[in-house]
């Protein structure tokens, strides 16, 4: 298969040429892979279990791993769902479009092989125009997990998708990079009180202020024993993972002491928040964001871990920022890919 790259022509998105041959692909069962506010996803019709397969076996993605089905409107998302709470309506209303992923009942429209056989369906509507006119144009739901190998560091470039998938899907819609830089929070809101499976772009104090109490899961799945099916996708034993051993750090100080210990036998790459001081040691650094600003930590994080990886280095050493807002979600994919 030869991986079509799809680039936008015109600035009228609904009638955009490669807009509309990607819809195309998509409504004849084919994969597409979109950018996403979040990262850029693998999109498959969510109405056809034929299509979806094509999703894990391209991503050699486990079936115990459920995707997100996304849309484009709170209408379509009510059409795929047994009930729809007043929670759900007034997350939606707050938060979508948005990185926000809700699990609610599955109507039977749902196949199984989206919800890893589990009652309830994971379903977002992205802030991003191009995902949102796509789903439009195909006219279909549209399934769609991270566009990369399982396991690996989630792609915000079409660049990083074609390293990873690049004849197994195709087509690829190009749109340039993600803003967020991170996946989007999954929250079941039918619990009480109301579980994240996964932080995510929306922080547990965000939906505080629309839910109340809001309580984060803390699961630990074993790699050697994986389970039968999740409850959200991210779960999971080793995600997000470059391809260097991934080591963190809880302060500036032990960063330095990390990377004079490693620094003699390996080479070592380090995410450097931009107000931190440089090492003195031969390293390969790559300026991280600012710190005090988390939300550019988030935005280039799967980017940094993947230059690192170009270049080939053993060990890349990372800062674990403060588990408030979306640094809770970066903490999380950093300490799961560091498994």
């Amino acid at each position: 298969m030869k991986t079509r790259r799809l680039r936008l022509t015109t600035s009228g998105l609904p009638t955009d040429p490669a807009l509309l041959e990607a819809a195309g692909i998509l409504r004849r069962g084919g994969l597409v892979a979109f950018p996403t506010e979040t990262v850029y996803g693998l999109g498959a019709n969510a109405l056809n279990p034929e299509a979806i397969e094509k999703i894990f076996a391209a991503k050699q993605r486990p079936h115990w791993d459920p995707v997100i089905v996304h849309i484009a409107n709170v209408v379509a998302a009510r059409a795929l769902t047994l009930t729809w709470p007043d929670s759900a309506a007034r997350l939606a209303e707050a938060f979508w479009p948005g990185p926000l992923t809700m699990l609610l009942p599955r109507s039977q429209r749902v196949p199984a092989l989206c919800t890893a056989g589990r009652d309830k369906v994971g379903l977002r509507m992205p802030a991003h125009p191009v995902a949102l006119a796509l789903i439009a144009a195909a006219g279909v739901p549209v399934a769609a997990p991270s566009a990369n190998r399982f396991g690996h560091t989630s792609p915000t470039t079409a660049a990083h998708v074609l390293a990873d998938l690049d004849g197994r899907i195709d087509a690829i819609l190009d749109a340039g990079s993600c803003d967020v830089g991170v996946e989007s929070t999954v929250l079941d809101p039918t619990t009480d009180p109301p579980i994240i499976y996964r932080p995510g772009g929306i922080s547990p104090e965000q939906i505080r202020r629309i839910l109340g109490n809001v309580t984060v899961a803390e699961r630990k799945i074993s790699d050697e024993a994986p389970p039968e099916s999740l409850e959200s996708p991210g779960l999971g034993i080793r995600h997000y993972a470059p391809r260097a051993r991934l080591i963190l750090v809880e302060s500036e100080a032990e960063l330095h002491l990390t990377i004079s210990r490693e620094a003699p036998g390996h080479r070592v790459g380090v995410l450097l928040p931009s107000d931190w001081a440089a090492p003195s040691e031969n390293v390969s650094v790559f300026i991280w964001g600012t710190w005090s600003q988390p939300e550019s930590l988030a935005r280039d994080l799967y980017q940094q871990l993947r230059a690192l990886d170009d270049l080939g280095v053993d060990v890349i050493v990372c800062p674990l920022p403060p588990p408030a807002g979306i640094g809770l979600a970066v903490r999380d994919r950093l300490r799961k890919a560091a498994r």
